[in-house]
């Protein structure tokens, strides 16, 4: 299930009175988010940063085969992972 379904969900059975945390809400803490590629490898780091000066980090390990790298996936996987962890936040 995904951020979006979780939240209809939610909205839909209308049984959270409590302050709670929403995707939109951790969309709008984001203020940039940074990538870098290690060297000599096809490993993506992601570097995202909240308005609040927190950083959080995420990755992708890329592909097996280099000859099969796909960097915008790469770049996405390692932004979902970070994004993701800022829930634990």
């Amino acid at each position: 299930m995904d951020d979006q379904t979780i939240e209809q969900e939610i909205q839909t059975k209308g049984d959270s009175p409590a302050i709670r945390v929403t995707p939109d809400m951790i969309t709008a803490a984001i203020v940039s988010s940074d990538f870098h590629v290690l060297p000599d490898t096809q490993i993506t780091v992601c570097t995202i940063t909240l308005r609040n000066g927190t950083k959080v980090l995420g990755y992708n390990y890329g592909a097996i085969d280099p000859a099969r790298q796909n960097w915008q996936q790469g770049r996405q996987a390692a932004y979902d992972m970070a994004r993701e962890k800022v829930w634990e936040l």
